[in-house]
């Protein structure tokens, strides 16, 4: 076992956090820079292709759910596996991510392909966006098999405790993309003006240049795994271990997306406007969501590796971490989207009337962030112990169960400020509800007879 993966169960767990998130959240801050850049080009072709990303964003989400759900999955279960010291059944865990990728990857691809134009009409696509979203969504599916497996290898290789490599696959990618984005959506030099062709094209290039420095890392054994042919072949018993983990997380994120159609079919009602008010909101609060899942990342790996060996104190003690820093990285950060919210958007559309919609939706939709971030981490943990279920039920509280009745109670009775209200209501009361929950868990451990004298090298 390689020393970044011993590390996950002796090294000071405060220095630990950092070194496996900052990687991770500098990965994710460079994806929302492509995210931000990316918008900020499609703008110049008007507000209707900000709304038109902003319709197909829920059917990215779908195919991320794949993803990131067997990430979730195969990640938590080989650090179990390296704090178990069994490394031919890790081996076998990993072989998984290749079947697994083309299976979810075609299924997307064929459905986003041959559907554009019924999956844009029931996601709540206005007649004036219609064709920018048909262009962007059939050039998108075709590189749904290469973000799966960006996702998925990335888990793979965090999950035994190294987390700069994916964070180098997540940087490549996205600066390829930010490159790509002005040259293909305007057209530079002997590129020809795509519009919004071309910023789909740019990220099926940059996915690509992703999946090919993966695969290096593996096939040039830079990786914690050696893969042999015969860890290739589907394995039930092990694809129903990643799942029982996994599927959660993947109902999690189809769920999201579920939510989030919802609410552009609610806000489509408003126009295209709102839509793309929206998708400013989103793309802006990137910066601020990133170092979430950077964290929740970094979290993970450390949970599974300290249950598997039974290291409960230390378990708890980096739920904690994770958790409170996130939770003071989020009040800096809503202070600061809540002061500068008009020069935020103006950067990419200073068009009055979208101003008069934007400024007011994102301040009141981001106005609870920091609840977000702790929610996020009681999710993480309980993903680490294999308590998948319990981790789907606390994301659908927030996500689904309180906010969709919140949504159309709160539509109905405030017209659109009650659309933006029904967002922040709902986190603030998940994160009521899962701090409960992981409350009665936590003190569940303390009394279980595998409590352990929390060591020397547990200290921050």
């Amino acid at each position: 076992m390689q020393e970044y993966t011993e590390r996950l169960g002796s090294a000071p767990l405060g220095r630990l956090l950092l070194k496996l998130s900052l990687p991770s959240i500098a990965g994710m801050i460079t994806m929302s820079l492509y995210n931000i850049v990316d918008t900020f080009w499609v703008a110049r072709l008007g507000h209707e292709a900000i709304a038109a990303l902003t319709i197909v964003f829920p059917y990215q989400i779908l195919f991320i759910a794949a993803g990131v759900g067997t990430g979730v999955g195969i990640g938590a279960l080989v650090s179990r596996r390296f704090g178990e010291n069994n490394i031919e059944a890790t081996n076998h865990v990993a072989g998984q991510i290749f079947f697994l990728s083309v299976f979810w990857g075609v299924l997307f691809m064929v459905a986003g392909v041959f559907f554009s134009k019924s999956i844009l009409t029931a996601f709540g696509a206005t007649p004036d966006i219609m064709e920018y979203g048909t262009q962007y969504l059939v050039i998108i599916s075709y590189g749904a098999p290469l973000i799966i497996f960006v996702l998925v290898v990335s888990s793979l290789i965090r999950g035994s405790g190294d987390a700069v490599k994916p964070m180098i696959i997540m940087i490549a990618a996205s600066v390829i993309n930010i490159i790509l984005d002005p040259v293909l959506i305007i057209g530079l030099g002997p590129f020809p003006e795509m519009g919004i062709r071309g910023a789909a094209l740019a990220t099926i290039i940059a996915q690509s240049i992703g999946a090919v420095l993966a695969l290096y890392y593996f096939l040039a054994h830079k990786t914690s795994y050696r893969i042999r042919v015969s860890h290739l072949l589907p394995n039930m018993p092990i694809l129903r271990d990643i799942y029982r983990v996994g599927a959660p997380s993947s109902i999690m994120e189809l769920t999201e997306s579920l939510a989030f159609i919802l609410f552009n079919r609610v806000v489509s009602t408003y126009g295209s406007i709102a839509i793309a008010a929206v998708g400013l909101a989103i793309r802006i609060s990137d910066f601020a969501f990133m170092p979430i899942i950077g964290v929740s990342n970094g979290l993970l790996p450390i949970v599974g590796f300290s249950f598997g060996v039974k290291n409960f104190k230390r378990l708890w003690r980096a739920v904690k971490l994770a958790s409170v820093g996130i939770a003071l990285f989020l009040t800096v950060a809503t202070v600061f989207i809540e002061i500068f919210t008009p020069q935020l958007i103006s950067i990419f559309n200073d068009d009055v009337e979208l101003l008069e919609v934007a400024v007011p939706s994102m301040r009141i939709l981001l106005s609870t962030m920091l609840f977000i971030g702790p929610n996020i981490m009681f999710v993480t943990a309980f993903q680490g112990l294999s308590r998948g279920t319990m981790a789907l039920i606390l994301s659908l509280v927030r996500q689904f169960i309180l906010f969709v009745p919140l949504l159309y109670l709160f539509s109905h009775l405030f017209g659109m400020y009650g659309v933006w209200y029904s967002l922040p209501a709902s986190d603030t009361l998940g994160f009521l509800v899962a701090y409960g929950f992981i409350y009665v868990e936590y003190r569940r451990q303390k009394k279980s007879g595998y409590w352990t004298d929390i060591s020397a090298t547990d200290s921050v």
